[in-house]
């Protein structure tokens, strides 16, 4: 029997409108200690409205130390913060929509001029982008309260009335840098073989499960990156059996690290103009350094390939290895290729970022038929600008006001 894009869909549980899943995305709606914002709970209101299946927000942090870089990130790391959020879930339930809390700690790729305290990592290795000191390697006692203070954040997101949470497995975030033999260099329980440098993964999810038991535990997982001696797809298949039976009620499939470059968010080139002007390596370049750094960045600079469906080969391999849903995002932006990935069987859901920045009701817009694809152009101005500035669609333009408008 075909499955409909647009038949309603059972998730780990949830009932879900459609096939089609609005994924993680930053926002930077947050407040200075990371609290929600009116704009926030609007954001996801709009996207509940459009008719998005189930909502996945923003990375969400879980500890001072693992909070990203980019602007004003949300974070559950005190129970303080739980009304806030109970009054996002309540009006985004209103619309008869999931939201999932997605939970992260960014590890190295932070800056702690930004966090004021030290980067960390599985092993004290610099990071090719950020490029601070080398990370503190964790100790012990460090992993534990990263353990512990993961299962305190799923704990609040389940009593602040989320449908479920994903737990941030992918884009070299620190249990990303975990899972990856080139950012995990460990020789004791915690490194080494798949199955020591999975640990800290299957730890949270049992520790997790035990407080809330059934409560739908996803991930998004990197199924494969750049780096030499990375994330590849044999090992992802792997990892993905494992968190089946740790009890994981679906998984997306991604790609990448920040030391990739734009691998997880591909385009046709090179946002030159919005890394000079918002990237904190480079916007204090004198203006004539910049105009000379952009054609070259862009010329020699290639981006990843292909620009679309990137990730879908990964998903179908490892959908064939697990029982649970398969999620798969990266590149998706055509009704015509959703449509193919789910009544092929390709994956179980489509989720997509990009799309939803420019049209929060591009679900409705395919849907009724207004139209067939995203009008998205790949510029990635967005992730680039989001260092400074809150989630929104620049359309290859910088925004008013700004240094390189002025002529600074």
């Amino acid at each position: 029997m075909t499955v409909s894009v647009f038949e309603p869909a059972s998730l780990a549980g949830m009932t879900l409108k459609n096939r089609i899943i609005r994924s993680a995305t930053h926002e930077g709606m947050a407040d200075e200690k990371g609290f929600p914002t009116e704009k926030l709970k609007k954001l996801y209101v709009n996207l509940a409205r459009g008719e998005a299946g189930a909502i996945i927000t923003g990375y969400t942090g879980i500890q001072p130390d693992g909070k990203t870089c980019l602007h004003n990130m949300t974070m559950m790391d005190s129970d303080d913060k739980i009304p806030a959020f109970m009054e996002i879930t309540a009006a985004v339930h209103a619309f008869e929509t999931p939201i999932i809390m997605q939970v992260a700690h960014c590890g190295r790729q932070t800056r702690s001029k930004i966090t004021g305290l030290p980067t960390v990592a599985p092993s004290a290795i610099r990071d090719g982008f950020y490029s601070e000191d080398k990370p503190k390697a964790l100790t012990e006692e460090a992993i534990e309260e990263i353990i512990e203070n993961f299962v305190a954040a799923i704990v609040r997101a389940k009593k602040a009335g989320f449908d479920g949470v994903q737990i941030h497995l992918a884009h070299g975030y620190l249990l990303a840098q975990f899972l990856s033999s080139h950012t995990n260099r460990r020789k004791d329980r915690w490194g080494g073989s798949t199955e020591n440098k999975y640990r800290i993964v299957g730890e949270i999810f049992k520790r997790a499960k035990a407080k809330v038991g059934d409560y739908p535990l996803l991930v998004k997982l990197n199924a494969h990156d750049g780096r030499r001696n990375g994330m590849r797809i044999e090992e992802a298949v792997e990892i993905a059996r494992m968190l089946e039976q740790s009890g994981c009620a679906a998984i997306e499939v991604s790609c990448g690290c920040v030391e990739d470059g734009l691998y997880m968010m591909r385009g046709p080139e090179l946002p030159a103009e919005a890394v000079m002007e918002y990237n904190f390596k480079y916007k204090k370049l004198p203006r004539f350094a910049k105009q000379i750094a952009i054609p070259f960045a862009k010329a020699f600079m290639p981006q990843p390939k292909p620009l679309l469906k990137y990730n879908l080969d990964a998903a179908m391999r490892i959908k064939k290895a697990v029982r649970i849903p398969v999620i798969v995002v990266g590149g998706i932006h055509k009704l015509d290729d959703i449509n193919d990935i789910i009544e092929n069987g390709k994956a179980d859901f489509v989720s997509m970022s990009r799309p939803f920045i420019i049209e929060p009701d591009i679900v409705s817009k395919f849907k009724k038929g207004i139209q067939s694809q995203s009008k998205c152009i790949l510029c990635n101005y967005c992730s680039i600008i989001a260092e400074e500035k809150p989630l929104k669609c620049y359309r290859g333009k910088l925004p008013k006001g700004s240094a390189q408008e002025k002529g600074e």
